[in-house]
């Protein structure tokens, strides 16, 4: 399966997204105008994202992250190795649309709001298979590895969206299965993703097998 073909699963759930509560996200409204967000949300948003999965996985055992709640389910491992490997791909996909040629014109064609992007892509309510390269066990033996991987991952993407001007994600117009999406939402996926698998490992976590 092709990278942006995920992408597309990936996002799919966003289909009946006006119709969920808004239940998740920052909570500051920093630059909020007509749904549109800020630079400075976007930064905290990824610093949100990744302050909750830390605490989700702080202090976790070997036993703990290898627990599988049914045959068909993820370990909080395998959660963790997804959400870097993810990301990378996101990011990837998120850089190439920004390099593309501009198309300011069709600013006024995007409809979806910021909120509904991040509802959308964090919420649990549809969910998606995930491709096999996408997936890996065994790869932490410990929370605190995956969450430097990630810090790493997360130091370079903050400085590649630093130094781009905001009026450059929402000039990046491209089309999705449910309607035309900007550059800034491109990125906005890439930190709800993490959002979305938090809080799959905190349905490991409340599973009732689950080592204590």
């Amino acid at each position: 399966m092709k990278r942006i073909t995920y992408l597309f699963l990936l996002i799919g759930c966003m289909g009946t997204v006006r119709s969920q509560e808004v239940n998740s996200g920052p909570k500051a409204g920093s630059g909020l105008v007509n749904g549109q967000h800020d630079k400075n949300f976007l930064a905290g948003y990824f610093q949100q994202t990744y302050e909750g999965l830390e605490r989700s996985v702080a202090g976790l055992t070997v036993e703990q992250l290898n627990y599988r709640p049914a045959p068909d389910q993820w370990t909080i491992g395998q959660c963790l190795a997804h959400i870097i490997l993810t990301e990378r791909m996101l990011f990837d996909e998120a850089r190439k649309g920004l390099e593309a040629p501009a198309s300011p014109k069709r600013r006024k064609d995007v409809k979806i709001t910021d909120d509904e992007v991040i509802k959308a892509i964090s919420g649990r309510t549809q969910k998606v298979k995930a491709p096999d390269a996408l997936v890996a066990e065994g790869k932490y033996v410990d929370p605190e590895q995956a969450l430097e991987e990630l810090k790493g991952n997360r130091t370079r993407i903050l400085a590649y969206l630093k130094e781009r001007p905001l009026d450059d994600f929402r000039n990046h117009i491209n089309d999705s299965p449910f309607g035309p999406t900007d550059g800034y939402h491109a990125c906005l996926y890439i930190a709800g993703h993490t959002a979305r698998h938090t809080a799959q490992i905190e349905e490991v976590k409340n599973a009732s097998g689950f080592p204590r």
